[in-house]
């Protein structure tokens, strides 16, 4: 018999909730904007079954430990935004030995997955549910990171959201202290103003430095798919920049205001 769900009743009772930070934190400036879409029968399974064992609600109460959420002391490289995650499960096939967090706030993506890991026998994802900067701020330790991937974030083209815009220069500070020296950050957007920003700021920040020896964008490496949507926007004459920047060694940085 059908379940008809009643209103106020969580939607996934065991899935990710629709607010996991409640009203705990102050209400930033937003950097995403919530979809909402439906969830298909397999993503709403998927989300069932796999959210108690692969999914991080954001609710900025503890700091997590890394290790003891994967199983393991493998590195943990942080994304940021994943769509539907067919990239992300494809990079975490590709390289088991790196844990992906990974982090959206859209939960047909949510479901789809956790649906392909599960499919595809992956052990090296976890989904986070919510904001990145409470992820970032309150729950991850210093250095805990080995990398930070967001790639083809939201880009705010109207003059008057570009302060909405993720890449900013005190969320690279956050995401500084929050890196291990030497660890990669990796950028893509094919939207070219965002990209410019997104250039300046790194270059500008003392605590990142280029890994392209005569500054600028990076080709797009290998260990980064080609999705379905960037094929898209290049069969309609987009240019996709990637950027690829290092954390460099400790020294006196700005600190990362909570």
């Amino acid at each position: 018999m059908r379940h008809t769900r009643v209103k106020g009743e969580p939607r996934f009772p065991d899935g990710p909730k629709a607010d996991p930070a409640g009203s705990h934190f102050e209400r930033r400036i937003r950097s995403f904007q919530p979809r909402r879409s439906r969830v298909t029968a397999g993503q709403a399974d998927a989300l069932q079954r796999l959210w108690p064992k692969w999914g991080l609600d954001i609710d900025g109460q503890r700091v997590i430990d890394l290790a003891e959420l994967f199983g393991n002391s493998r590195p943990v490289v942080l994304e940021i935004g994943f769509g539907m995650g067919e990239a992300t499960s494809e990079m975490a096939a590709a390289d088991p030995d790196t844990n992906i967090l990974a982090v959206d706030v859209h939960t047909p993506g949510q479901g789809n997955l956790l649906a392909l890991a599960d499919r595809a026998g992956l052990t090296n994802i976890r989904v986070g549910n919510g904001d990145a900067i409470i992820l970032l701020r309150e729950m991850l330790a210093p250095d805990s990171l080995d990398g930070l991937r967001v790639y083809f974030p939201d880009p705010w083209p109207k003059k008057r959201h570009h302060k909405r815009r993720l890449i900013q220069p005190d969320f690279l500070t956050l995401a500084a202290s929050r890196l291990k020296p030497g660890a990669l950050v990796h950028c893509a957007t094919d939207w070219e103003p965002y990209a410019e920003q997104m250039l300046e700021v790194f270059t500008a920040h003392p605590g990142f430095e280029n890994t392209q020896s005569g500054g600028g964008y990076a080709p797009r490496p290998d260990f980064r798919p080609l999705t379905r949507f960037e094929g898209q926007g290049l069969d309609k004459g987009h240019v996709v920049n990637d950027l690829l920047f290092r954390r460099v060694p400790h020294r006196d940085q700005p600190t990362a205001e909570g």
